[in-house]
């Protein structure tokens, strides 16, 4: 009976352990082309305000570090609020954001190219 006891406790102390939850590692991005726009306008994600974020791989992310007007009039005709661009990101994910090191716009591409 002992041994049942013991087996159960050990049991239950390994499978405790194993339940805790596990810290995710931050996921590098390195020179990636992602689109980025405004996270409430066009990506439609839960926010308070309008806020710049990027889409990878159809994921978007709230970005910290560079802001949505950082890159020009955010309301403005072709600013992030009313269209998605494209840029180039290094930086990082931490806590389902991106971290951003350096975000570069690329240019808009001509019908035709």
């Amino acid at each position: 009976m002992k041994k049942l006891i013991f087996t159960l406790v050990i049991g239950f102390i390994g499978f405790a352990a194993n339940a805790q939850t596990k810290v995710k590692q931050p996921q590098k991005i390195d020179n990636k082309t992602v689109e980025i726009a405004c996270g409430e306008c066009q990506f439609k994600m839960k926010g308070k305000d309008c806020e710049l974020a990027i889409r990878i791989d159809g994921k978007p992310y709230f970005v910290d570090g560079k802001g949505i007007d950082d890159f020009g009039d955010a309301h403005g005709k072709h600013g992030f609020c009313n269209a998605i661009s494209k840029a180039e990101v290094t930086g990082e994910i931490v806590n389902n954001r991106f971290k951003a090191k350096t975000i570069i716009l690329l240019p808009e591409k001509k019908k035709g190219e």
